[in-house]
């Protein structure tokens, strides 16, 4: 997803929207999460997401149905987060910060606080 120039003088990191799943509607960032602290803990029915990791290290869980799947997010690296997918983000480093990119606006309706209604929706 992230494309990186790097130079001498720096690195500049971008990302073109039209290669990415969705149009992103909503974007913020993470930042001051001690080492160790898990967050997310939550699904969407709706909202698709990109996690980015800007600094740090940052793991990341997904479980679905499909199953699960376990990332550690450098920087620049992304992950790809699904509507009907459980995610938990591990800060490992107590200097980290997150972008995330969303799909949908804001709408407190959309979360799933209950895993069992990913794993064995009735």
């Amino acid at each position: 997803m992230l494309s990186h120039h790097r130079q001498n003088r720096g690195t500049l990191s971008y990302v073109e929207f039209a290669d990415l799943h969705f149009s992103p509607k909503r974007m913020y960032y993470i930042t001051g999460v001690p080492k160790g602290e898990v967050r997310g803990k939550h699904g969407h029915y709706k909202d698709q997401q990109y996690l980015v990791c800007i600094q740090g290290k940052i793991k990341v869980v997904m479980i679905s149905k499909e199953g699960r799947e376990e990332k550690v997010l450098s920087p620049g690296d992304h992950a790809f987060l699904d509507n009907m997918v459980w995610g938990e983000q591990e800060y490992l480093t107590g200097d980290d910060i997150m972008l995330v990119l969303c799909s949908t606006k804001f709408d407190k309706s959309d979360y799933i606080y209950d895993i069992d209604e990913i794993l064995d929706p009735k």
